[in-house]
């Protein structure tokens, strides 16, 4: 898989995750500033496995929920 694909995976998990809720609201459920949701959710950058993690427990999920092929 290559990366532009995990990015659109990501981008696309962290869009439903989000749902209605503001940049303000889903970055203070992940942990995250605001600046780095959008340009995650938007392809923009990437983010180390570490900060995944964290992200994730914060959501409550695992990384299979993020990835198809995981």
């Amino acid at each position: 898989m290559q990366k532009s694909q995990l990015d659109s995976q990501l981008a696309e998990f962290l869009r439903q995750k989000r749902g209605s809720m503001t940049y303000a609201q889903f970055s203070r459920m992940t942990g995250l500033p605001i600046s780095t949701i959008f340009r995650l959710v938007n392809g923009q950058q990437s983010i180390t496995l570490g900060k995944l993690d964290r992200v994730l427990a914060r959501l409550k999920c695992k990384l299979s929920d993020v990835f198809d092929e995981v």
